[in-house]
Parts: structure tokens; C-alpha cells; sequence
């Protein structure tokens, strides 16, 4: 009869083991297959790599990839920045950083949509967008998830300003932010800027 040894440690330790040598013929018994068997922390080797904080992927967004023309540009032009300081960099660690950002970029670049301009009055990705908010009037233009830059007036269509004004027409009034009428479109036209 075997009994592991977390069964040994619960129930009292070595006194216990001793009590089931003495009961049991134990020290008679075939020693434990390999996987019963539990190695002390200080008798094993570990590799350096155990002890370091995981490194994740960057996240992929759900969902379509779409992007404007100009999206898609910026995307090549990372891609491209990146291969080359990938190349130039010695330090271990920071090329691996640079190569999980390559990775995503990379990703991103082979899985992008590219939308046509939007039609005028219409707001689609690529729209430059005049519109009323809670009475303020307010300008944005929709982009890719990439491109998003808020402080510039890019509003990524997967945000939730995004998602609110996709698909809406000039003169609709569009719920957000859990009012009926937040918001209100004042114009939507095909930005230039991200067409190129």
C-alpha cells in the first residue's frame, strides 16, 4: 500500500510516517513512480526565464479591422520603422519589445479594411463630422482604431462617441450616453485628410 505524501503531511508528519512504516511494512514498499514523488524547491534547478513577469502579446482589438487610406499608410510606415530598428538594436530585451509591437503591427496591417470615402451627409469612417453635443457644437473625424488620436479630433469608430455617430445622417439625432437626443449631426463630409 502506497500512500502519498500529502497524505503524510496532513496527517501529522513524520510521526505519522513512522506509524505507517511500523503498521504497514512501508519501507518494504516500491518506491514511488515519478510523478508521486514531490522534489523540494531547493533541490531543483530553475532556469532563469521562471522568475521574470510574463511578457503578453499586444491586444488585438475585436471586430473589423477598417481603416482609412491614411491608416493603412501609417500602418506600412510603423511596420517599416520598426524592421529597421528591430535590425539596429543589440539590446536583448528591448528587441524583443520591439518585436511584439512588430508583431502587432504587422497584424494590423495584413487584416485592414480600407473604406472607400463615405458618402456626403452620411457618417462612415473617413467622415469629418460637425455635431452637437448636450447644445455644444463639436467636430470629429471618424478613423481606424490605429489612427484614433481624440486630442487631434480622430475619434476611433469603435469608441463609444465612434459607435454612436456611425451610420447617421445629417440632421439625426443620435442617443449617447444614455439621453435619446445627446446628440445632434450637423454635417458629415469626407475628410480629405484621411482619404490620402
Amino acid at each position: 500500500m502506497r500512500v502519498a505524501s500529502s497524505v503524510i503531511r496532513r496527517r501529522g508528519g513524520k510521526g505519522y510516517a513512522r506509524h505507517l512504516v511500523a503498521t504497514f511494512g512501508w519501507h518494504k514498499a516500491a518506491p514511488l513512480p515519478e510523478s508521486e514523488r514531490i522534489v523540494s524547491v531547493a533541490f531543483r534547478r530553475e532556469s532563469d526565464d521562471e522568475h521574470m513577469e510574463p511578457v503578453f502579446e499586444w491586444p488585438i482589438p475585436p471586430g473589423a479591422n477598417l481603416v482609412t487610406p491614411r491608416g493603412l499608410r501609417l500602418l506600412g510606415e510603423e511596420l517599416a520603422a520598426l524592421e529597421a530598428a528591430i535590425a539596429a538594436e543589440a539590446d536583448v530585451e528591448a528587441r524583443k519589445k520591439l518585436q511584439r509591437r512588430q508583431r502587432y503591427v504587422a497584424t494590423r496591417h495584413a487584416t485592414a479594411e480600407v473604406q472607400a470615402a463615405p458618402e456626403n451627409g452620411v457618417v462612415g469612417v473617413g467622415s469629418a463630422v460637425r455635431y452637437a453635443l448636450n447644445g455644444a457644437e463639436r467636430a470629429a473625424t471618424i478613423v481606424g482604431h490605429d489612427e484614433a488620436d481624440p486630442a487631434a479630433g480622430l475619434i476611433a469608430f469603435t469608441a463609444p462617441l465612434g459607435r454612436a455617430l456611425m451610420r447617421a445622417e445629417a440632421g439625426d439625432m443620435v442617443a449617447f450616453q444614455g439621453r435619446e437626443d445627446a446628440i445632434e449631426i450637423l454635417a458629415a463630409v469626407a475628410d480629405a485628410k484621411v482619404q490620402a
